[in-house]
């Protein structure tokens, strides 16, 4: 273990300037305040977002510089603070933890963490594989369960199914017993079949020609937008009349109702940060994750994870590959 118990510091990458690269610093173990435990970090996931705030984009993430990045994390409860009964010591848990609101991230040996964030890690999952689910299961949840009540015979699409948000939404909204549907390109296609979901190739067919040829010209019950951009304008082209609902995780542009309005159809945005910067529903996010324990443990999800092997001072490297689209799957920084 590379944390000097002796005098109490800990190795973490900090970011002290937007857009420049991070640096190996020893700082203090931080002290879990009340409703906090102090984890032992064993793995970082790393998301697109991660990336936009490194670079000075993600302003609405409210991380300022100089700061330790990182929103995921897998690893050990070493102590609680005042008033945590749900963990105790050697706990493995997971969580979406940090990175963000002035939260220490979780590119660091340890971090303090609110406990109602975390949930114990499925036992079913290496500590990689947990620390890349966090963010884009609580996602994909809040998605597909909270805002339109996914349910079995239920007909889904799924934009961007090869994503790290889209490649979960397939494994949850398949284990509700739906029927799923999933846009990629034309080298993400077989990792979407593979997952369980019919393939839509994007560039070979219009939004029209897909919802004739696998809803009858109906349209689909649940449009899930990951990609943001035209993609949610085609989300609205896309879903059934009266009972059908969009959800966008990154509705921020401009944007026309009317193709969902002459639909009589409903949208609904995620914002999965907002507990985290207000301090309010984080419990939910612990429930969450529980629930995604539960089908890990059914063998109903399993993350997909890119090839390489990242240690803490190699994360740059997993940043730059994330920037440049070179990645398959998550990617995951060893602690």
């Amino acid at each position: 273990m590379s944390t000097d118990q002796n005098n109490n510091t800990m190795k973490a990458m900090v970011l002290e300037h937007y857009g420049e690269a991070f640096k190996l610093k020893e700082l203090p173990v931080p002290v879990p305040a009340k409703g906090q435990v102090l984890v032992k970090i064993m793995a970082s996931g790393i998301n697109p977002l991660d990336t936009k705030i490194k670079r000075g984009e993600g302003k609405h993430a409210k991380q300022l510089a100089p700061a330790i990045l990182g929103l995921d994390l897998a690893g050990v409860v070493v102590s609680t603070g005042e008033g945590v009964n749900a963990f105790q010591p050697g706990d493995e848990v997971y969580g979406m933890a940090g990175g963000i609101g002035g939260r220490q991230g979780t590119l660091a040996e340890y971090a303090a963490v609110d406990a109602d964030l975390l949930a114990l890690k499925p036992a079913s999952l290496s500590m990689q594989e947990a620390a890349a689910l966090p963010l884009v299961f609580i996602t994909a949840w809040e998605g597909l369960v909270d805002r339109a009540n996914v349910k079995a015979g239920q007909r889904v699409l799924i934009h961007g199914g090869a994503g790290g948000i889209g490649h979960v939404a397939i494994q949850l909204a398949l284990s509700f017993g739906a029927s799923v549907f999933a846009t990629g390109s034309s080298r993400s296609l077989q990792l979407i079949e593979r997952l369980g979901a019919t393939p839509i190739d994007y560039n070979s067919l219009s939004v029209k020609e897909y919802v004739g040829k696998y809803t009858d010209g109906e349209g689909f019950d649940i449009v899930f937008d990951t990609v943001g951009g035209e993609t949610l304008d085609k989300s609205f082209e896309a879903v059934r009349n009266y009972t059908g609902h969009v959800v966008s995780a990154l509705g921020w542009g401009s944007h026309s109702l009317a193709p969902l309005s002459f639909r009589g159809a409903t949208y609904s945005g995620i914002f999965t940060l907002l507990p985290m910067l207000t301090g309010k529903g984080m419990k939910h996010h612990g429930e969450i994750l529980r629930e995604a324990a539960r089908l890990s443990e059914k063998g109903q999800l399993k993350p997909v994870l890119d090839k390489r092997v990242l240690s803490l001072a190699e994360a740059e490297v997993g940043y730059k590959a994330i920037e440049s689209g070179d990645v398959t799957g998550k990617l995951v920084v060893n602690i």
